[in-house]
């Protein structure tokens, strides 16, 4: 309770005016589909163009959509775990974070069981954002409130938590790049991190004095992008060399950028969650402009999350309006 006060209070701060919204530029084709369960469906795992699974944080389900035929599967969790994030593996089965029980649930559709792997440590009891490494050995996440980036191995089921060293960073966005190293931003300062994944060493990597990163991607040639939810910018660090680039979002400092994909073109996808319509924006660090802008039909309220399926060439994203949307992009 305490937590999502505070989260609240943060919220307000980062959004108390809405953007106007930006004229549409290059329109990309989106879809939503309307989700009857509620509970703000959010982050979208597509497995295949027409298997998209998703969890209902405040609803308490995993559900799994079928865009082609509309139909939705639910699996209701009973323990109310406020499940925050979802990934599925090669093998179809569904890793969720359960964010408010401290625990990283796996699922497992062919045989409707559950099975938890709690956390080691009381204080790392809220599991954020998952990603598996590139074989699928491995699962890295963040822990928000708990301030520690985490791995889970997954033959084991062994935890490993590495406590970050500014406190109330509050890690939040995560990915792991094409050399292995798991990248995680600091929504509660103007940092990234970075760790090892031999060793597990975290290392702080400064960016934009008084940015607050909220998701991150990273394009083939291992450069990180984030946004910069507090003061508008598609942020980029190259972790070669140090040196931090950025670029104004349409809606401008209030444009509160949040959920990011990179597609196969290394283009950047954004959503501005500032205007009252949010819209989803398209970025090419080829040509370091804007290339799209598209309102999002149903408002949104806000896309937190987004997940790029390659063979289809389609972003997924869920929305507070509790949708699950589809970006068709050229």
């Amino acid at each position: 309770m305490i937590r999502a006060f505070f989260a609240f209070i943060l919220t307000m701060i980062f959004s108390s005016a809405h953007a106007e919204e930006p004229k549409p530029l290059n329109p990309v084709e989106i879809k939503e589909w309307e989700i009857s369960y509620g509970g703000r469906s959010r982050d979208p795992f597509a497995e295949s163009a027409n298997s998209v699974w998703f969890v209902g944080q405040g609803g308490n389900y995993l559900a799994r959509l079928n865009p082609e035929t509309g139909d939705i599967f639910h699996k209701d969790l009973k323990d109310e775990p406020g499940p925050h994030n979802l990934i599925v593996g090669s093998d179809g089965m569904v890793w969720y974070s359960g964010n408010l029980e401290g625990y990283i649930g796996r699922y497992d559709p062919k045989s409707d069981t559950i099975e938890k792997i709690e956390m080691p440590e009381p204080d790392a009891d809220d599991p954020h954002t998952l990603v598996f490494d590139a074989d699928e050995q491995n699962i890295w996440f963040t822990v928000q409130w708990g301030n520690y980036v985490g791995r889970l191995e997954l033959e084991t089921r062994k935890v490993d938590l590495i406590p970050v060293p500014t406190s109330s960073s509050r890690p939040y966005g995560i990915i792991v790049a094409p050399d292995g190293t798991p990248w995680i931003v600091l929504l509660g300062t103007d940092k990234m991190a970075s760790v090892d994944p031999k060793t597990l060493k975290l290392t702080e990597h400064n960016i934009a004095p008084g940015a607050r990163p909220r998701r991150i991607g990273v394009t083939s040639d291992g450069r990180l992008y984030y946004t910069d939810y507090r003061r508008g910018y598609i942020g980029r660090l190259d972790p070669n060399t140090g040196q931090v680039d950025e670029w104004a979002l349409p809606a401008g400092r209030n444009s509160n950028p949040y959920g990011m994909a990179v597609d196969n073109q290394d283009r950047i996808w954004v959503v501005e969650t500032g205007p009252r319509r949010n819209t989803f924006v398209g970025f090419d660090p080829a040509q370091e402009k804007t290339i799209s802008v598209t309102p999002i039909p149903s408002g949104a309220g806000s896309v937190r999350h987004m997940h790029y399926h390659k063979p289809s060439n389609m972003v997924w994203f869920g929305t507070d309006e509790n949708t699950i949307g589809r970006a068709v992009i050229d």
